[in-house]
């Protein structure tokens, strides 16, 4: 393979284990290669990704895990730091639509990328003016440009991230931060049309949280979409994936597939390596990119167990239904949201219920609106999907039955059609399945919660304090879960080991 012209040759600095080819584990991984470390990863799965993995039945292509694409200049920056030309191997575009939002009553809006666009369409269909969008808007970058650095590509758990220049700026502002309201109460005082309110709700649930319940800073997040922009990668969202593997493996990075690690060999409160089960492999340095619970009372069972931060709440999960459908639907996008009528109560369901609602919000995202090769001709593949709680030991089969039922109706209802005879193939994913195929606590899709305002501090460190050598990267630890933070780890973690 083409070594990258950057790297030298010399004697590499030291050994580095990554346990887990999450996208994490692989940007660690081209990280620390970059930086002249000898890296292997170790995957219990076939196939690297985690949650970003794809599969294919009856011609029918879908992307299991994460739909949205935000922030792709944190996967260019990987090939570039590499001496590479990212369009040579990864592109994307930028979406014209973010989302076209679906209510009740027949009201449909699409979520223009054009901030501008988007609030005229919202000042013709709900009670809201264009200018009050723009104004939440501009909130949000300014959010985001106060707050979103320090949190996400520092570790809060290094005293002199608080003492950088954009925290002392931070400091200054602490007034604008809204962290005692929550994200429905200040959009509720915001929106006069509750329509409005759940639209900017909606956004508590890119990191598995209760918008009645998560602070009002998260409202930062939907600058991510309008201000910065929603993109598509030509080849899916898989091809994230691939393409960082691809380039790892140039770098010279070892992937180890179906080789489950036992144990992280500690001594002396040091990392000594790995224990697996044909044999115990030393390194200089372990980095798990594996929950950190799972990593904890798996891998680390005789070590002491941070249990304050371990039993954090953990975010929701996913009922996902993968649905060959042998019809097009050209009033639909990429990305789909069928509003449920009582946002609050399907959240109290999720979160103190432990239960679905039966009138869920549904998501509809169809990767061949943009890449056709996904379905067969005249078909579409729809990736279903609802929130709904993580695994405490729910009747899932029932719960799966009843929900699949509920979301047929609804389709049905809002989309005037009979969906149940247009499917020709089908797979799911539920909670139980996302915990055994990822190791992800609960099935939570996003390690912790952000349901309290201290939540982005009770995360775990992506070092450990009390065992020399230990690292931790990935959606469970700081910052917290999704693709860019998910990167932004993988860059704290590599620039801790430097």
């Amino acid at each position: 393979m083409p070594e990258n012209p950057k790297r030298n040759h010399t004697a590499p600095l030291s050994t580095v284990a990554i346990i887990g080819a999450g996208i994490a584990g692989i940007a660690c991984a081209i990280r620390l290669a970059n930086k002249g470390y000898k890296v292997t990863v170790f995957e219990a799965n076939a196939y690297p990704g985690g949650k970003l993995s794809e599969i294919t039945v009856n011609g029918y292509r879908f992307d299991m895990g994460p739909s949205l694409f935000t922030m792709p200049h944190y996967v260019d920056e990987l090939f570039t730091l590499s001496g590479e030309n990212p369009s040579h191997y990864f592109q994307y575009q930028r979406l014209q639509v973010n989302c076209h939002y679906f209510y009740e009553d027949g009201t449909l809006l699409h979520a223009y990328a054009e901030k501008e666009k988007f609030a005229e369409e919202v000042a013709r269909k709900t009670e809201d003016s264009s200018s009050t969008v723009l104004s939440a808007l501009t909130h949000s970058a300014s959010l985001y440009h106060l707050l979103g650095d320090l949190f996400t590509q520092r570790s809060l758990h290094r005293w002199k991230t608080f003492f950088q220049k954009d925290a002392f700026r931070a400091y200054l502002s602490l007034g604008k931060f809204d962290f005692f309201r929550t994200m429905h109460v200040a959009n509720a005082a915001r929106f006069k049309d509750p329509k409005l309110v759940q639209l900017f709700n909606r956004y508590a649930t890119y990191n598995g949280s209760d918008p009645y319940q998560t602070p009002a800073t998260l409202n930062m997040i939907p600058h991510l979409e309008f201000n910065v922009g929603a993109f598509f990668p030509s080849n899916g969202m898989y091809s994230i994936t691939t393409s960082l593997y691809e380039l790892a493996c140039r770098l010279g990075v070892n992937f180890k597939f179906n080789t489950p690690v036992e144990k992280i060999v500690v001594n002396k409160k040091k990392v000594q390596g790995l224990q697996l089960p044909t044999a115990i492999l030393s390194f200089d340095k372990v980095v798990s990119n594996m929950d950190v619970v799972s990593t904890y009372k798996k891998l680390l069972t005789s070590q002491p167990q941070p249990h304050r931060l371990l039993n954090q709440p953990k975010s929701s999960s996913a009922l996902i239904f993968y649905w060959g459908i042998q019809q097009v639907f050209p009033q639909l996008d990429l990305h789909n949201i069928f509003f449920s009528n009582n946002y609050q109560r399907e959240f109290d369901r999720i979160f103190n219920k432990k239960d679905i609602d039966d009138d869920p919000t549904v998501y509809v995202n169809i990767t061949s609106k943009y890449k056709p090769d996904d379905a067969p001709e005249g078909c579409e593949n729809w990736f279903v999907m609802i929130n709904v709680p993580n695994n405490t030991g729910q009747d899932w089969d029932s719960l799966i039955a009843a929900a699949r039922k509920n979301i047929i109706e609804k389709l049905n209802r809002m989309l005037q059609t009979d969906i149940e005879k247009l499917i020709a193939c089908e797979e799911i994913l539920d909670p139980r399945l996302i915990e055994s195929k990822t190791s992800s606590s609960l099935g939570a899709l996003y390690g912790n919660s952000s349901n309290n305002k201290y939540a982005a501090f009770l995360r775990h460190a992506n070092f450990s304090g009390k065992i020399k050598g230990l690292y931790f990267c990935g959606g469970s630890v700081h910052p917290g879960g999704g693709i860019p933070l998910c990167l932004s780890s993988a860059k704290i973690v590599a620039d801790n080991i430097a």
